[in-house]
């Protein structure tokens, strides 16, 4: 994509908060893994959850609309998506793609090699999962027989069952493409049907909440019920030996029937919020899944005294979309998002387990729990429209408060126990109609200021929930009008209010005081406001879709920014006060650089954002829009790439605009998955050295060159306690290199070609590496004789350096060769340790000889200066980088 094409800051990473739709769920046993996987739909996406730890495991690829239905077998996930059906192996990989339909698929069914579908022609297909190729079709009259629900009977070979909304069922043969048996049914729709554990029975759920077991091979009626909680909406049984039914309700609840006793057993009351959509018991185990399209889904254990079912674990987002976001940590991990489903959720930004629902805001939260009928409870408070927090004091008392659609009072919140807290913070006097318009939490987490509709701004205390006082004098208002925001700066020495009298006031905070000690009177009517505690900037968006900036240390506006064509819906300022972001309902989110008081970058969306928050750290964006369940995430690429900022003429660009976030990074479209020929890439390769001004050391291990002034020490600490048993010689004719492993010195061989001379090799005195160190006239020739001693062990190197002396065999040339071969090591700066350390044992072996002779004196003065240059040159860049670190330390 060009930049033209793409927002200059932010580019869209993911969402969070997306868990399930109203498609049921898909349960397979994995044998592999040893654990059931629950594939969930989240629109266009599904995601695959493990049952041990109910933790996200994959998410697929994304399909080209919405998926309308999903099955499963024990080798692939079937998900349908408009026309066409799609095969995925692993939750990730798409294997076949079945086409054929002309309308969208409601239903799926494996059925062994093939795959059943219809579409909402009321056309029934049958492809092959291997070819992808079309077995049967069959079109039933809509009039007569609208399929509604689809079912495999066990030990029917060859024979679906199709239930429609006339209330007949048909028994079909699809190898014979033949009508087996109609049933007459009930007079009323068929809305589920599922087989029983036991052969032949069905159960079959009716629109008029009757439930029946019916016997298909006498089409008889086993028994019946009546289902008094709504129309049933799935029907699952229990597989581990205990005969009970369960049925969820299109109004969320769970009922448990007794099939001995034929009477219901138990049920779970609002077990979710909105219509089950899928529930299924896990083979040989007391547990139950649901998932309704209330976006949640719940695993249940049958563990209690009465044989009902008790919530085990659960993954849940809001039910309905959310209007809030705030981070809530220095770190950055973890958000706050409310919506219209009154409850509260912290999401975390690094992974969705530890995502937690803080629950609904209730006026009894203890009475509602024992209730448990979250849904139609009168205590539950409307919608949350406003929230801040600050976690200084969240150990101790509530850290989080909210204001509710409609209501005066304010409730808290506790961060660390996960709940709603006990204070509902209302003044001591107020009056009818008056609501809670604005409020904030001060730094140091100890007070909440409340701004209301009717002028008056009253302060209080977070730990006991106690009214320390109002601002105003006449009738205790702040503001003639409605308070539209309220802020505190960071050490609690001032309060600034903005009213719809278009005034912003200034406060004392320690005293509930009843003037202003100064007044800034604004030309436009304020709908909202944010401070930035840090640097002492606030910003208040205007009803004419500007947004100015005022410096409440010298109370006089800074910047004004003009560009928004809707109601500014939020603003926020980043980490570091450089930027201002700001949404409206012109679908734009907009980026002004506060220094240079110019727009940055501007983006447009689907859905206008109706909040926003920066990270504190700087490297997300976390946005909320209008219809949408999840929290967005949109990455700084500021973070991880070179981007040069310039202003932009609003007027005269043209705005992206962009796709809002998947739930798993993009992939190429479903389409057009195939592989990607990357080419073969060269292997790099390391230099030797990088510059030859630098000094390098060797790749030889300390124990290589570390030791060899106290291999005597060595030698006697490794003396062995039992007698050495001395190894089978190589033939004579042989010689060996002492080393470690077992060599053939093949150096006296070819020497041995080089001259007609019959000299016995016996005869000479020199080593083969002395011979080779005489013959060495160049650079490149001393090097190689470098490479011939790095193979030699320790114990090897000391000999070969100790034979060089004239009276144990050697000679002065084979002592100023290598003399010689260590100024070279030093000159090209390669190898420094080694070339030290051979050093040190030449003058520890040689003092007294080197000492005697001139020319050798001459030599090793030469090698000395070598030496001393390169020392002071390692000595000054460590004493640089020492001084450095030092300083960085001390700032």
């Amino acid at each position: 994509m060009t930049e033209k094409s793409n927002s200059r800051i932010f580019r869209g990473n993911r969402v969070l908060g997306y868990v399930s739709t109203h498609v049921p769920f898909v349960a397979r046993f994995i044998k592999r893994r040893g654990e059931n996987l629950l594939c969930t739909s989240v629109g266009k996406w599904f995601h695959t959850y493990g049952c041990v730890k109910f933790r996200l495991l994959s998410v697929s690829g994304e399909h080209p609309g919405p998926i309308t239905c999903m099955s499963g077998d024990n080798y692939h996930v079937y998900t349908a998506s408009e026309n066409n059906i799609y095969a995925w192996r692993r939750g990730c990989e798409l294997k076949h793609i079945y086409k054929g339909h002309d309308a969208p698929v409601h239903l799926l069914l494996p059925f062994g090699v093939h795959i059943i579908s219809i579409d909402e022609d009321n056309i029934l297909r049958v492809f092959d999962i291997k070819d992808e190729s079309q077995f049967l079709e069959l079109e039933f009259d809509e009039e007569h027989f609208k399929i509604s629900t689809l079912c495999h009977p066990p030990t029917y070979l060859n024979k679906i069952l199709i239930g429609s909304q006339q209330g007949q069922l048909q028994l079909w043969n699809l190898r014979t493409s033949k009508l087996v048996y109609t049933f007459q049914g009930w007079n009323s729709a068929v809305t589920v049907a599922e087989p029983a554990p036991a052969v032949d029975v069905v159960a079959i759920a009716l629109g008029n909440g009757k439930i029946i077991l019916h016997n298909l091979r006498y089409d008889q009626s086993v028994m019946d019920f009546t289902h008094d909680w709504g129309m049933v909406s799935c029907i699952s049984f229990r597989l581990d030996g205990v005969p009970v039914m369960l049925t969820g309700s299109t109004e969320g609840h769970i009922v448990m029937w007794d099939l001995e006793e034929k009477r219901v057993m138990s049920q779970v009351e609002s077990a979710h919020s909105l219509r089950i959509a899928g529930m299924q018991c896990l083979m040989s185990e007391p547990l139950m899944v649901t998932n309704s399209e209330d976006n949640s889904l719940k695993m249940w254990i049958f563990d209690l005294p009465d044989g009902g079912a008790r919530l085990l674990k659960k993954r849940e987002g809001h039910a309905m979309p959310p209007n809030l976001v705030s981070y809530c940590e220095p770190t950055g991990e973890n958000l706050l998002a409310a919506g219209s489903d009154s409850s509260l959720h912290i999401m975390n930004t690094i992974t969705e387990t530890f995502n937690k629902s803080m629950g609904k805001a209730s006026r009894n939260r203890k009475a509602s729990k024992r209730k448990n009928r979250l849904k139609n409870d009168f205590l539950i408070l409307p919608s949350i429209t406003k929230l801040s927090s600050c976690m200084q004091r969240d150990k101790q008392w509530d850290s989080i408060a909210t204001l509710h659609e409609g209501m005066y009072l304010v409730t808290t919140w506790s961060y660390n126990k996960i709940c709603m807290g006990q204070h509902k913070l209302k003044p001591p006097e107020f009056e009818k109609g008056v609501v809670a318009t604005c409020l904030t939490v001060t730094h140091c987490g100890n007070f909440v200021i409340t701004g209301y509709s009717n002028g008056q701004v009253h302060k209080f205390n977070m730990q006991s929930g106690i009214h320390r006082g109002h601002y105003g004098k006449e009738k205790r208002l702040a503001h003639t009008g409605a308070v539209r925001g309220v802020e505190t700066d960071l050490c609690n020495q001032r309060v600034i209010t903005a009213g719809s009298d278009d005034k912003l006031k200034f406060w004392h905070f320690k005293s509930a005081t009843t003037t202003p000690y100064h007044v800034l009177r604004l030309e436009e009517s304020v709908t909202s406001t944010k401070l930035h505690r840090d640097s002492g900037l606030l910003a208040i968006a205007n009803e004419d879709f500007s947004i100015i900036l005022i410096d409440i240390d010298t109370m006089n506006i800074v910047r004004k920014f003009e560009g928004h064509c809707g109601k500014i819906n939020a603003i926020d300022f980043d980490c570091q006060s450089r930027w201002l972001i700001s949404s409206s309902m012109d679908c734009t989110v907009c980026t002004w650089d506060i220094p240079s008081g110019q727009l940055v970058d501007v983006f447009s969306v689907e859905r206008p954002c109706t909040s926003l928050s920066m990270s504190p750290t700087g490297d997300y964006l976390a946005t909320t829009h209008v219809g949408e369940l999840g929290v967005f995430l949109w990455a700084n690429k500021l973070l991880y790439e070179k981007v040069f900022l310039k202003p932009i003429d609003r007027q005269a660009v043209d705005i992206p605009r962009l796709k809002l976030p998947n739930t798993a990074p993009e992939k190429p479209d479903i389409e057009d998955i195939g592989v990607i020929d990357l080419g073969e890439e060269v292997e790099y390769k390391s230099p030797e050295q990088i510059s030859k001004e630098l000094i390098t050391l060797s790749d030889q291990s300390t124990s290589r060159w570390l030791n060899l002034l106290h291999l005597d020490i060595v030698k006697k600490r490794n003396k062995p306690k039992t007698p050495f048993t001395v190894p089978k010689s190589a033939p004579f004719f042989l010689p060996t290199i002492p080393s470690l492993e077992l060599e053939f010195d093949l150096e006296k061989e070819k020497e041995a070609g080089e001259t007609k001379l019959l000299i016995p090799q016996i005869l000479t005195t020199l080593t083969p590496f002395g011979k080779k160190l005489i013959a060495c006239d160049d650079d490149d020739s001393y090097i190689e004789c470098l490479e011939k001693l790095k193979t030699l062990s320790p114990a090897a190197i000391e000999a070969e350096v100790t034979s060089m002396d004239p009276e144990t065999g050697g000679s002065i040339q084979v002592m100023k060769q290598f003399l010689i071969m260590l100024g070279v090591m030093l000159k090209t700066n390669r190898d420094f340790e080694l070339a030290q350390s051979y050093l040190s044992l030449f003058l520890k072996t040689h003092t007294k000889t080197t000492s005697q002779n001139e020319e050798l004196r001459v030599i090793l003065e030469s090698v000395e200066e070598t030496a001393t240059q390169a020392w002071s040159k390692l000595q000054n860049y460590l004493l640089y980088n020492i001084c450095v670190v030092k300083a960085l330390k001390d700032m």
